[in-house]
Order: structure tokens, then C-alpha cells, then sequence
């Protein structure tokens, strides 16, 4: 059951990302990959700053804040090519 919610989780970080950061949506099963991968990066920066993610809440912050930071590394290393 708890790769259910990661994966529900990871899709709905994934498209509020894509929704955020302007032309980068990837469609649904994208917008669950980069959700996902996105869910592992947030969880590394918010051990870094030290901050835990306990609940759903903090954990689709978590996610959010990861994708975000990915689609904006994924937009970055897009437009020097």
C-alpha cells in the first residue's frame, strides 16, 4: 500500500509541477516519473536542510518542491542544447 500513495504521491507533485513551471508537462505517465524521481530528490534536499517529511502533506511538499527543482535542471540543461 505505500508504493500506492508514493506513486499517487509522485503524479500529483509531477503535474502541479508541470502546471507551475510553464512548458514542461510531460504528460501523465511523465508527470509520474518526474513526480517519483522528484519525490527522491525533494527527500535528499529536505534531509540536507534537515527538515522531515511525516505526513501526506509534508510528503507532496517534498515531492513538489523535488520536481519543481528537476523540471527547472531539466529546462535548464534543454535550453543550452
Amino acid at each position: 500500500m505505500n508504493l500506492f500513495w508514493f506513486l499517487l504521491i509522485g503524479l500529483i507533485a509531477g503535474f502541479l509541477a508541470g502546471a507551475v513551471v510553464k512548458g514542461h508537462g510531460f504528460g501523465l505517465v511523465g508527470n509520474l516519473i518526474i513526480g517519483v524521481i522528484g519525490a527522491l530528490l525533494g527527500g535528499f534536499i529536505f534531509s540536507l536542510v534537515g527538515i522531515g517529511a511525516n505526513n501526506l502533506l509534508g510528503s507532496l511538499i517534498c515531492a513538489f518542491v523535488g520536481a519543481v527543482v528537476l523540471l527547472w535542471l531539466l529546462g535548464f540543461v534543454g535550453r543550452k542544447r
